[in-house]
């Protein structure tokens, strides 16, 4: 029976609720709303296999695969400016739906919380392009994709790292018809702090939502705008000063697993990486045309060849992985812990509204700008 002695330990991935042959195991947000396994102790029978497939108590293997890495964007300019980074995703999912096998990925559901979900149509590929910057619910999603492996579909499974271990792990075996595919994550946000965000946009705009984009190139893809499309109005600000991503971004309201992740590395238990490419003007000025660029690394030979196969519809150019990730420490390196995240959440319940909150949280002191002003006298200075 697993037991979760420290939250810190539990990384929200579904795999214990998953494997449980009683389907004694449900999975229920704590005051921080995230959610974690509860068990039902009569209906347990001490089978053990929650705590097997644990990809935190058991870490499922590496591949041992030469990396190659490369900078990417889609030719298709249409997709491409409609995805977070290179539009890359779209193409694997295009590839899969056309061999008649399924995609599994994250999309906003009716009230726009994050879930994950199965679709097998092209036309619903734009439900999962895109960034959400909330953790996302696979619910039943890892069963659905055992079925589907196990009648010899190709299966796509995409999300964060964590999400993929323990897709790995509930699995217990490696099937050839199953392609991983993982993104360099910062780290997942509260669902409870996303729903009174919007909540709140609602409320103060009087309408209701009808879309949301977290990365709209309107603005460019470095200095990407969060939007929100209601009923009537728009709202957009640049992302850095957009409130939640500002909270987002500062670590305050991260899940506690994320700040000591269990699942950063250049090694991957996924086929694929893809992360957007920070600093791809100073790597290969020359695909920087701030459309969006991804960071493409290749664990599997698997990988290798599909994306291989693919590669006629991309512009891509091999670079050296150790120079590209100097710009995305994200992929090897946990943020940095938050020390106001207690008094964050102890204050989140009490009535406050929640923009107050967060920019409470996230304002600088005189003596943290001038800090930051030296320390950007000091680079100036080194360069």
């Amino acid at each position: 029976m697993i037991k979760i002695k420290a939250k810190e330990d539990c990384c929200g991935c579904y795999a214990c609720y998953n494997i449980c042959p009683k389907e004694c195991i449900t999975m229920e947000s704590d005051n921080e709303g995230f959610w974690y396994p509860k068990i039902d102790k009569d209906k347990c029978i001490n089978c053990n296999l929650c705590e097997k497939v644990c990809p935190i108590i058991n870490k499922p293997n590496s591949s041992l695969y030469e990396k190659k890495s490369y900078a990417v964007f889609n030719k298709n300019e249409k997709i491409r400016l409609e995805s977070s980074s290179g539009g890359i995703f779209s193409l694997l999912a295009e590839y899969v739906i056309n061999n008649h096998g399924n995609v599994y990925g994250a999309v906003f559901d009716e009230d726009f919380n994050v879930k994950h979900v199965k679709i097998n149509i092209l036309q619903d590929i734009n439900l999962l392009r895109g960034s959400k910057y909330v953790q996302s619910r696979i619910n039943d999603i890892f069963k659905s994709i055992k079925f589907d492996l196990k009648n010899n579909k190709i299966v796509l499974f995409t999300g964060t790292p964590c999400q993929i271990a323990g897709l790995q792990s509930f699995l217990q075996k490696k099937y050839d018809n199953l392609i991983l595919m993982d993104i360099v994550c910062h780290g997942v946000p509260s669902p409870l702090v996303w729903q009174q965000y919007i909540n709140e946009l609602k409320q103060n705009y009087k309408q209701n939502i009808k879309s949301i984009y977290f990365r709209d190139k309107s603005t460019g893809w470095k200095t990407y705008s969060v939007k929100f499309l209601f009923d009537k109005d728009e709202y957009k600000n640049i992302g850095f000063k957009d409130i939640y991503m500002k909270g987002f971004l500062n670590d305050i309201y991260l899940r506690p697993s994320c700040y000591n992740c269990n699942f950063k590395g250049i090694e991957r238990v996924s086929d694929i990486t893809v992360a957007d490419f920070w600093g791809i003007e100073k790597v290969l000025p020359k695909m920087d045309d701030d459309k969006g660029t991804s960071l493409i690394v290749i664990h599997s030979e698997k990988g290798k060849q599909l994306f291989d196969k693919l590669s006629e519809k991309m512009i891509l150019n091999e670079v050296n992985l150790n120079e590209a990730i100097k710009y995305n420490p994200s992929m090897v390196r946990s943020v940095k812990y938050n020390e106001k995240r207690n008094s964050f959440f102890a204050e989140l319940n009490t009535g406050e509204e929640l923009i107050d909150l967060i920019k409470k949280y996230t304002k600088v002191s005189f003596e943290g700008r001038l800090k930051n002003k030296l320390k950007s006298i000091i680079k100036k200075l080194i360069r």
